[in-house]
C-alpha cells in the first residue's frame, strides 16, 4: 500500500530525491525504504510472543520443561533473524518493478541487505523485547509500543529523504536507528556505499549489541 499508492500519489509532490551521486524517483525511494520499515515493523512480533507468553503463562509452562532461558531467548533471536530476512526478500521482489531503473547491484548488495536485515531485525526486536518484560497490563502494552514504533517510522529516512527538513528534525533522523537501517538497504540496492554508511553499520551493530544484551537480562530475570 505504501509502495504503490503513497509512493505514486506523493510523485505529484515530490519528483527527485537526492541519495548519493543518483537522483531516485520518489516510488523507489519509498520502495527502498519500506524494506527498512518492514524490517522493523515485523520485529513486533518479538514483543507481541514475550508478552503474551507471560500473560497467559506458557513462559512459566516452557521453563518447566526442559528448557531454560538462555535457549528462550535465543528462539526469538532466531524468530526475529528469519522474519527479517523472509520480510526484507518479500518487499525487495514487490518493489523491485519500481526501482529496477535505478537498481545498481554490486557483490555487496546480497550482503549489505543480509547485514541490515539481520542486525535491524536484532536490533528492533530487543527493543520490543525490554518494552514487553517492562509492561504488565495490555493497554500499556500496546499504546506505548505502537507509539516507540511509530515515532520510529515516521522520524526516519524510510518516507522522506533529510534534506530539507528543518534542522532540529534532520537531526532526529540520524538519532534514529532506522535511518541507518535503511541507508544500508538502499547503499545495497543503488551501489552507493560510502564510509558514511560503513560508519551507520558500525553504528548498528552496536544498538544491536547493547540492546540485545538489555534485552537477555530483563528476560532472564524475569519471574516464573
Amino acid at each position: 500500500m505504501y509502495i504503490f499508492v503513497a509512493g505514486f500519489a506523493y510523485t505529484a509532490l515530490i519528483h527527485n530525491v537526492p541519495f548519493g551521486s543518483k537522483s531516485l524517483n520518489y516510488p523507489a525511494f519509498i520502495a527502498s525504504g519500506m524494506i527498512g520499515f518492514n524490517i522493523m515493523n515485523s520485529t513486533l512480533i518479538s514483543g507481541i510472543i514475550i508478552w503474551n507468553d507471560r500473560r497467559h503463562g506458557m513462559f512459566e509452562q516452557i521453563l518447566v520443561g526442559p528448557f531454560t532461558r538462555a535457549q528462550y531467548i535465543l528462539s526469538n533471536v532466531y524468530t526475529i533473524g528469519i522474519i527479517g530476512l523472509v520480510s526484507a526478500g518479500l518487499i525487495t521482489a514487490i518493489g523491485y518493478p519500481i526501482f529496477f531503473t535505478s537498481v545498481q547491484f554490486s557483490v555487496l548488495t546480497i550482503p549489505l541487505v543480509v547485514f541490515a536485515s539481520m542486525t535491524g531485525a536484532i536490533l528492533f526486536g530487543s527493543i520490543a523485547s525490554i518494552i514487553s518484560t517492562r509492561l504488565k497490563s495490555s493497554e500499556g502494552f500496546n499504546v506505548v509500543i505502537n507509539t516507540v514504533f511509530l515515532f520510529f517510522a515516521f522520524v526516519s529516512t524510510a518516507f522522506y529523504p533529510a534534506q530539507g527538513a528543518p534542522p532540529i528534525l534532520a537531526t532526529a533522523f540520524y538519532l534514529n536507528p532506522l535511518t541507518y537501517l535503511v541507508d544500508v538497504v538502499r547503499a545495497g540496492i543503488f551501489g552507493n556505499f560510502t564510509g558514511t554508511v560503513g560508519y551507520e553499520m558500525v553504528v548498528l551493530t552496536v544498538l544491536a549489541v547493547v540492546f540485545f544484551g538489555i534485552a537477555t537480562k530483563l528476560l532472564s530475570r524475569l519471574e516464573i
